[in-house]
């Protein structure tokens, strides 16, 4: 699996426990009284956002992106949906063979 191929999918995994603590987890906390679910998704979560950073660090040094490129990279880390937009941009770039 390319670099690239790896930052999209912790992207997209990193994305998904992000609307799943949105949509899932912050509801039952705080309309069911049953904050569990934030607790294990919310730590799920952070592993998941650790290693997209990661990931992400490790294709700046690579194709050397601009301190611009990785901060829009990290910034959609933070947005709901942001990784899937980021994701979209990085299918139409060609980026040479790993």
């Amino acid at each position: 699996m390319s670099l690239i191929e790896r930052l999209r999918l912790t992207g997209v995994i990193e994305g998904y426990s992000y609307l799943f603590l949105f949509v899932v987890a912050m509801p039952l906390k705080y309309l069911a009284h049953q904050p569990l679910a934030v607790q294990i998704g919310g730590w799920i979560h952070g592993v998941f956002f650790v290693l997209f950073n990661i990931v992400l660090l490790q294709a700046t040094l690579k194709y050397r992106w601009s301190l611009f490129q990785y901060a829009i990279g990290f910034a959609s880390a933070w947005i709901p949906f942001g990784t899937f937009f980021l994701d979209r941009k990085l299918k139409q770039i060609e980026f040479p063979a790993d």
